[in-house]
């Protein structure tokens, strides 16, 4: 008689979600780093205008905050998971709510090319990182 005895189901991988997110970072940063630069190539100023004071966009901010927002996102979802089985779900719920606010932000733009390239760049971080997480969460 064979023996029918399955083996246990092996453990979930830890290192899998952590690979996934920081790629998700990396590959959102390229990502809005691109769109920085096609603007640039077609010669859009990017800046925006609060009141009286203009400031510029440079590359660098760009990259610093695709990164940070991505690093506060997955550090977000990553105290949810561990302190409620919805995580994931109020996770992606407080992304898209964030997302949505930060769409302001582009408003102040300089001009309608910038506001554009703006938003864009928020949606291509959005586009890239929200999915990518929510697949990397793990359900308890």
């Amino acid at each position: 008689m064979a023996n029918t005895r399955q083996a246990p189901p092996a453990p979930p991988r830890r290192g899998g979600s952590a690979r996934t997110r920081l790629l998700a970072v990396v590959v959102a940063t390229v990502a809005t780093v691109a769109v920085w630069l096609i603007a640039h190539a077609l010669d859009v100023t990017l800046a925006v205008k609060t009141g009286d004071t203009r400031q510029d966009v440079p590359v660098g901010a760009v990259i610093a905050a695709t990164v940070v927002a991505g690093l506060i996102g997955w550090a977000l979802l990553a105290l949810l998971e561990r302190v409620t089985a919805a995580g994931r779900t109020i996770w992606t719920v407080v992304a898209v709510l964030v997302l949505l606010v930060s769409l302001l932000g582009p408003l102040g733009g300089v001009s309608t090319g910038a506001r554009i390239t703006l938003a864009l760049m928020h949606l291509v971080a959005a586009a890239v990182i929200i999915p990518a997480f929510r697949r990397s969460s793990h359900r308890r």
